[in-house]
């Protein structure tokens, strides 16, 4: 890596990031770093390197050679600005390393060697410090035939359990544990007990403790449980056998009365309300499971194919092709499954950026050297989808640090509004990064030609109306940041693909064959901490109050009007305003007060999918025994 530059620019980079004088701003965030980060040796009692020198050496391998973009990056790490994921921050620069991919999603198709290769695949992806999401929707239901013989088939859960002992048997070299998720689509008939094995009193033959859950849930579930009516759980072994395509091709809504109606298809019956009673339940006790609105999801897709599963934080939406075996587990076809390439910007420290556009270009280029980079040969589904997708993540974080330092409310009309046209302008810098990464490398992803993104389609609601601050002051802060709003001729000029065949690719990241999927948001995204949703309770708003990740050193606004009551539509409608721009998906955590009900949790998952959500993260409850308990002041201080 090091070959690749000259010394005396290797000496001016360092000199260069060591000139900031760069300072943890809290201990805990030095303890991470020196605890979980920097290059140490193998007994791992002295240091080898600082803070910038971790910069520098990610910043010299991302570059590749190229000096201009090593700089670049050394500025915006080292600023703040722009941090990778911790895979690609732990392993830039070292020999002995794991891989630079945070993110990986498979699928299981019902088969004995698709489980095997999913189980192997946990391992080694694991063990190259990824967390791995798996798709079970196809898997067939417990009591299901096997070789036309009744009452074979275990179901879900055991394929569950040997996946959560891999994660917990491999992790990267002990530097990040394994983690992985699981998928079930709503209508398996397995639901219910897939759902029972994250209940406090579950017996420990099926109980998951480790495991994360997600399910999806189609359109029509929410039509059943609004008129009460029953719900049918369709087995994924005769829909394939009748539609000949895996369960997780159906669409559901547009196929349910016609399943219900054909006699080939066995099914079983649940009340739609009593199952959003369960689900609410199990996310009332554990937070789990995820929920991925499958329809509004593959409404807002712009590639061509069809989106059944999320990852292990809820926020990648992408397309993925099954492969086949051979009976010695050898690929027989090699299908495409995802990974996702990470990192994210600081909305408040982005926003103070002297070169709006420039940060962002520099975060995207980052991130497709990432791709470039990772070669998964372990997994060679994963490689292929890579190859000819290259997709990657620019996530935000810490818009409730800015809102709160610029006093706005979370929530209120300015804090949507801002949300609104922050993303709206980051879509814009990202495709632009991307169509020009396109052009440097003459092609565009796997697949372009019959996206909406050639087609113009992506961009119709971009020139057809214009996108303009709607209140003064967010009009006053983008004037403050020098950052000019793009109006409908140059989003017209960016979707006018047709003088170069090569053009857009995505806004998340670009780079020669880059299927890149615009704006997804990575975990850490805007949630404000459950310990600041309530006011004084002498009425006061300005009370100093710990902000995690934001700026610790000034009196602080209240976080949100009123009290707890309003948090989760505060939330979702923050988030509606940012999804709008974003082709991926957002990782959405609700908040609800101590005393909520799984009424209210039902409630919120409603209005969240009429706003238009596409994805729910956690639910998370405040506990009674947190009350009293918060950091009023700096505990540094007060020791």
């Amino acid at each position: 890596m090091l070959a690749q530059y000259e010394f005396p620019f290797i000496k001016q980079l360092f000199q260069q990031a060591y000139a900031k004088k760069f300072r943890f701003e809290t201990f805990l965030g030095a303890f991470k770093y020196y605890t979980s980060y920097t290059l140490k040796t193998f007994d791992g009692k002295r240091y080898l390197e600082r803070y910038e020198d971790r910069v520098c050496m990610v910043a010299l391998t991302l570059a590749a050679g190229d000096t201009a973009l090593a700089q670049d990056l050394v500025e915006e790490m080292i600023s703040g600005r722009f941090q990778p994921a911790t895979p690609t921050f732990l392993n830039c620069g070292k020999r002995q390393r794991g891989e630079l991919v945070s993110c990986f999603l498979l699928r299981i198709e019902d088969n004995m060697e698709s489980i095997g290769r999913a189980v192997n695949s946990a391992l080694q992806l694991s063990k190259r410090g990824g967390g791995v999401a798996f798709m079970l929707s196809n898997i067939r239901e417990v009591g299901a035939p096997i070789k036309r013989i009744e009452n074979q088939s275990s179901g879900v859960i055991p394929i569950m359990k040997m996946l959560e002992d891999a994660f917990s048997y491999a992790n990267q070299l002990g530097a990040r544990q394994g983690a992985g998720a699981v998928y079930l689509n709503a209508h398996h008939p397995d639901i219910l007990r897939f759902l029972d094995t994250k209940r406090e009193n579950a017996d420990e033959k099926i109980r998951i403790k480790t495991l994360s859950l997600g399910v999806v849930i189609p359109d029509i579930t929410f039509e059943l449980a609004k008129n009460n009516e029953e719900m049918y759980l369709f087995s994924p072994y005769d829909v394939e056998r009748v539609y000949g395509v895996p369960f997780s091709e159906i669409a559901v809504s547009e196929k349910y009365r016609e399943m219900v109606d054909d006699k080939r298809i066995r099914k079983s019956r649940i009340n739609a309300r009593e199952f959003f009673q369960v689900l609410a339940e199990i996310q009332f006790e554990s937070g789990y499971p995820y929920v991925m609105f499958e329809d509004t999801v593959n409404r807002e897709n712009p590639i061509a194919g069809r989106i059944n599963m999320s990852n292990l934080c809820s926020e990648i939406l992408q397309v993925n092709r099954a492969s086949t075996y051979h009976e010695d587990l050898s690929y027989d076809r090699i299908g495409k499954d995802i990974s996702c390439n990470l990192g994210s910007l600081n909305i408040a420290k982005t926003m103070d950026a002297p070169d709006f556009g420039k940060a962002i270009e520099t975060a995207i280029r980052a991130l497709t050297a990432v791709a470039d980079m990772s070669d998964i040969r372990s997994v060679p589904s994963i490689a292929e989808g890579n190859r000819s997708a290259r997709a990657i993540g620019l996530g935000q974080m810490n818009l409730h640090g800015y809102l709160a330092r610029e006093r706005i409310f979370y929530g209120s009309e300015e804090g949507i509004d801002f949300t609104n046209l922050y993303f709206y302008t980051v879509a814009y810098h990202a495709i632009r990064a991307s169509n020009r990464l396109a052009i440097e490398r003459g092609g565009a992803f796997d697949g372009f030609e019959h996206s909406r993104y050639a087609s113009g389609e992506y961009f119709d609601k971009y020139t057809e109306r214009d996108w303009l601050p709607q209140t003064e002051r967010v009009r006053e802060l983008f004037a403050a940041a020098g950052i000019a709003i793009s109006g409908p001729r140059r989003l017209a000029r960016a979707a006018s693909v047709g003088d170069d065949a090569r053009a857009v690719q995505s806004e998340s990241a670009g780079g020669a064959a880059d299927r890149l999927h615009l704006v997804h948001q990575q975990r850490h995204l805007q949630h404000p901490s459950d310990r600041l949703a309530h006011r004084d309770p002498q009425g006061r708003q300005d009370r100093p109050r710990l902000l995690p990740g934001a700026v610790h050193d000034q009196r602080q606004p209240g976080v949100l009007p009123g009290c707890l009551r309003d948090w989760p539509e505060k939330i979702i409608d923050t988030y509606a305003a940012a999804t709008q721009h974003v082709d991926q998906g957002l990782s959405l955590t609700l908040f609800f007060r101590d005393t909520a009900t799984t009424r209210d949790i039902n409630r919120a998952q409603i209005y969240a999918w009429r706003k238009g959500i596409k994805t729910i993260y956690y639910i998370r409850l405040r506990q009674m025994a947190l009350e009293g308990t918060e950091v009023q002041g700096c505990v540094s201080c007060a020791l």
